[in-house]
């Protein structure tokens, strides 16, 4: 065993302790305002083997392959039920999801994370910055740091740095270390197909800013500006057909998709628009930094 693995290994050790601990830690999901959030949103096929199972708001993808399925993000702690009649809505059986994946160790992302690892016994996979976020529950995260855990502990099986890649069956997906909203914020890059064509897709975790405090304040994250600077370059350099999000509003999933609509992966297209909130995205960044 190379050191580089032996160091893996003795993280990954470390965080499944994490998890275990922060298990007994008392868990409180913030309150929430915005309904959209847990509003439900008919799941639907966006291109090949990809499929949106989310809320109005908070975006869950499911890709489908023979060998079982792979659910990026899990909204809220109560929406659960709400994602496992999405998939079996479109056909598929909820204790086939054998890999779970998060684009951020947010609750809003992360809620159900835990209740849908135990239902269907998956493998919880996780960018290093964000693993030890994870394995306490978001406890630890910079921004929301304290006592009190603000969703259930995850157990990580497996820990990603950037480039790495998550097979199952056909698929391949790239994790691309995209820190800053979190430690370890991260977008996925991945091929699907359908009879007409290959989409090269982009689920990207979009760099927004959530702290009100200056760079400066942060003590549990001291790179932060060094991160953002660096996840701005290199998302404005990706290239793909079809981009999504973490967040539906972001890539304006409503005006792209009315329920009930046809397949259209092309309604996905939108390098104009991407570039448009990257542009946006770096002015924050530039006026946070003046602060």
């Amino acid at each position: 065993m190379t050191v580089k693995k032996l160091k893996r290994v003795c993280l990954l050790i470390c965080f499944l302790c994490l998890g275990f601990g922060a298990s007994a830690q008392q868990v409180l999901q913030p309150a929430i305002t915005n309904t959209d959030w847990s509003k439900p949103f008919p799941s639907f096929q966006i291109a090949g083997n990809l499929y949106y199972v989310g809320t109005y708001e908070l975006a869950c993808y499911l890709i489908t392959t023979p060998k079982g399925h792979i659910l990026i993000n899990t909204g809220l702690a109560d929406s659960a039920p709400l994602i496992k009649a999405n998939i079996e809505a479109l056909g598929f059986k909820f204790a086939d999801v054998r890999t779970l994946l998060t684009t951020q160790a947010h609750f809003d992302h992360m809620g159900a994370m835990a209740a849908i690892k135990k239902q269907t016994g998956a493998k919880m996979m996780v960018d290093y910055g964000d693993a030890p976020i994870v394995a306490d529950g978001g406890r630890s995260d910079y921004s929301t740091g304290g006592s009190i855990s603000n969703y259930a502990p995850v157990q990580v099986d497996r820990i990603l740095h950037n480039g790495d890649i998550i097979k199952l069956g056909d698929m391949q997906l790239v994790m691309l270390h995209h820190p800053g909203h979190t430690k370890g914020s991260c977008s996925f890059l991945f091929k699907v197909k359908d009879q007409k064509r290959s989409y090269r897709v982009l689920i990207a975790n979009m760099p927004t800013i959530v702290t009100d405090k200056k760079f400066s304040e942060i003590p549990g994250y001291p790179n932060i500006a060094k991160d953002y600077a660096y996840t701005l370059d290199a998302m404005k350099k990706l290239s793909f057909d079809i981009w999504l999000a973490s967040h539906a509003s972001q890539f304006d999933l409503q005006g792209k998709h009315k329920p009930g609509s046809g397949y259209n992966p092309d309604a996905f297209f939108g390098r104009k628009d991407y570039d448009a909130e990257m542009d946006d995205l770096q002015g924050k960044f530039l006026k946070k930094v003046k602060e």
